[in-house]
């Protein structure tokens, strides 16, 4: 048995392979990253790809959060020479764009745990999923459902959907603990999240503007998921986007299996600075603010009226309406074994206030340290407090949150065109089937500020 310090562990560990751990399945951490490097899967693009934004965003979006949430290879074929048509990556081509995400570009399809088209023409899998975008819905399912077609002049926001809900699909077929996962028909509107995806009311409208600037609260894995599908949108002049970025914390080696937009290269700077340089290639305009969020902050005039938190601290989540923000649209994440597929939407103001929200008792203690895993760490010779402070790490799923980030960047567009927001939606990928979605009030109507399309 490998001697682990659990406190240096929690800094470095696999947060989806942390699964395996959790689980009980493996008894150590070398096999669970021997597991994990066994899952692999398949892209093949159509050849609607090059000519569709949308299509571009799901590929783009299953590379990256493929890349994060399995070790094995994430291959793709039938590029081509397709040019880039989103502005997410300094790139020539798609094909580069790909692999600066840490894609593999074949010439054709190859083996791996599972196959995924997106995009229509040209297909040559046999199996897999199908991944595809209409107007606001994303959906995926078997290669051969024909009611699974893309539209190449869908928005690019159900393009970003599309390609996390084909992950989700894929890592629980992978798993094996999910029979229905890459069998059934899985979809989800971002415009009407309450609506049944199939409905001809829930495909939406195109934007007419884009919001013209946000305050982004934490920028671990939703915030960098926020800012994904912020650079997805077809701004005509970037620089009219004014976001303010907060964040006390460091890039830790862990955050490269969650976070889009991480990597090890950058492990030990401040998150803030990393991502104001990312939003600034795009054009956005930048400030930053290094502490923590709390109900001691005032905004100004001058500053975002739009909050967008991706915090998990139950403190700063209850000070959201305390600090003048007009409107406020805030995801979180599940983070156990049972719950790391759940995500859950709120906007503020609202009928239940977010300090009555988060007001409650924390959690209960896991008993986590009874896994063979833990137990092996224990008996080489781990702290038991080290070994408590980790079990506490959280699950995490890059697809997760990139799905959320759209639907969240999906309410503030939806908010700038004066569509139908909602109050709260409450989504769980293992039976998307059963959605909880409340819109709110008509009175939540607001101008956000904002700028013209592409």
């Amino acid at each position: 048995m490998t001697f682990h310090d659990p406190y240096e562990l929690g800094e470095h560990l696999h947060r989806l392979a942390k699964l395996a751990l959790d689980s009980g399945e493996v008894s150590s951490v070398e096999k669970a990253l021997e597991l994990f490097s066994n899952y692999s899967i398949h892209i093949h693009a159509g050849t609607s790809v090059g000519k569709s934004p949308a299509q571009q965003a799901a590929l783009l979006t299953a590379v990256n959060s493929a890349r994060r949430a399995l070790l094995g290879s994430i291959t793709i074929s039938g590029l081509g020479d397709a040019p880039l048509l989103v502005p997410i990556a300094k790139a020539s081509s798609f094909a580069e764009a790909i692999s600066s995400l840490g894609g593999q570009v074949t010439e054709r399809p190859i083996q791996a745990s599972c196959a995924v088209q997106i995009g229509n023409g040209g297909s040559c899998l046999e199996k897999g999923i199908r991944s595809a975008a209409k107007g606001w819905v994303a959906m995926c399912g078997p290669i051969s459902d024909e009611a699974i077609i893309d539209d190449p002049d869908a928005f690019v926001l159900a393009g970003v959907a599309a390609g996390a809900l084909a992950v989700a699909e894929c890592f629980q077929q992978m798993r094996g603990n999910n029979p229905a996962a890459g069998r059934r028909q899985v979809g989800l509107s971002l415009w009407r999240p309450d609506m049944d995806w199939s409905s001809e009311g829930a495909y939406g409208v195109m934007p007419c503007v884009l919001p013209s600037g946000a305050w982004l609260i934490g920028l671990g894995n939703l915030g960098q998921a926020y800012l994904w599908s912020l650079g997805m949108l077809p701004y005509a002049v970037p620089k009219n986007v004014k976001l303010v970025l907060q964040d006390f914390d460091q890039i830790a080696p862990s955050n490269d299996s969650t976070s889009l937009l991480t990597n090890p290269a950058l492990v030990g700077r401040h998150k803030t600075r990393v991502l104001a340089e990312w939003a600034e290639d795009r054009g956005f305009a930048t400030t930053l603010v290094e502490r923590r969020f709390g109900d001691n902050l005032r905004i100004t005039a001058e500053d975002p009226p739009v909050a967008l938190s991706g915090v998990d601290n139950a403190l700063s989540r209850a000070a959201l309406e305390e600090v003048g923000f007009a409107r406020v649209f805030e995801a979180g994440l599940g983070n156990g074994i049972s719950d790391f597929l759940a995500l859950r939407l709120h906007s503020f103001p609202s009928k239940r206030r977010a300090r009555d929200i988060w007001s409650g008792a924390p959690a209960a203690p896991s008993n986590l340290l009874a896994k063979p895993a833990y137990q092996a760490m224990e008996a080489a010779g781990a702290d038991k407090c080290g070994l408590t402070q980790l079990a506490g790490r959280t699950v995490g799923a890059p697809f997760v949150g990139a799905l959320a980030g759209a639907m969240v960047i999906g309410e503030l567009v939806k908010l700038a065109n004066g569509g139908p927001n909602m109050a709260l939606v409450d989504l769980h990928l293992r039976s998307p089937a059963q959605i909880h979605a409340f819109p709110q009030s008509a009175d939540f109507s607001y101008n956000p500020g904002v700028t013209e399309v592409a």
